[in-house]
């Protein structure tokens, strides 16, 4: 049986073909034998970032600051390569690229966006979204995370849960609701005073189902940050 049954592969451009080949290729050489012993051991490889970045596939859709700037068609072609191999690599690759590094470029400064994303794209800076709460989940509308004005910036309050990348994360993107309920972003730096990440508690043993055991792999590369009294300068604002 072919795999191009719907003639999917014919629907797609020169440089779409060869992005997909080229991806197909890094994962079965690099992440598919990754997959055994990470999943034995509860292991999330850091550098596998720094190969997607000598890939280019790191905010692959963003174009300038050292960003490939393919289309989405592409993307997908990216995200589709490494979804055949590991559901949490690929879960890496978009936290990094749709998450964090597109919240940069959609809404950060231009300083912000020449000082993070180069480093980003390359896989030397890794990024993580803070979102998830406790109790609200995902909801924006829930959120308990707070930032209050101060001189020259804000004091952020609160907790995120289930946050992937958290544990090797060295630019969070937090997301808290101001004085007026309005919900923003603020960038913050791994190891910077009144920020803390716990990792989530918790093992399964080997012998659980094997669709257990891959959910559980997913939140391996994730954990919780709470921010008490975190001081985020006006310039560190961004949305």
């Amino acid at each position: 049986m072919t795999d191009n049954l719907l003639l999917f592969e014919d629907q797609l451009s020169e440089e779409e073909r060869l992005i997909s080949e080229n991806v197909a290729s890094y994962c079965s050489e690099k992440l598919f034998p990754r997959i055994l012993e990470a999943n034995r051991n509860e292991t999330f490889d850091r550098d596998i970032y720094y190969e997607m970045g000598e890939l280019g596939i790191l905010g692959a859709t963003i174009h300038g600051y050292g960003c490939a700037g393919v289309n989405y068609v592409s993307y997908g072609l990216i995200t589709r390569e490494i979804e055949k191999v590991d559901s949490s690599y690929r879960s890496a690759l978009s936290v990094q690229s749709s998450l964090s590094m597109y919240a940069i470029y959609r809404f950060g400064s231009e300083d912000q966006k020449n000082k993070y994303l180069p480093e980003m794209a390359k896989g030397n800076l890794v990024g993580c979204f803070g979102l998830t709460e406790p109790d609200a989940g995902s909801d924006p509308g829930s959120m308990l995370s707070n930032a209050k004005k101060t001189d020259g910036g804000y004091l952020l309050n609160g907790s995120k849960t289930w946050i992937t990348n958290a544990p090797i994360a060295d630019v969070l993107v937090i997301w808290a609701k101001d004085e007026q309920g309005v919900l923003r972003g603020f960038i913050a730096d791994k190891g910077t005073k009144g920020l803390e990440v716990k990792k989530l508690q918790g093992n399964l043993p080997y012998v659980l189902p094997r669709l257990v055991r891959f959910l559980w792999r997913m939140c391996l590369s994730q954990m919780k940050i709470y921010f008490l009294m975190y001081r985020v300068l006006e310039g560190r604002l961004a949305v």
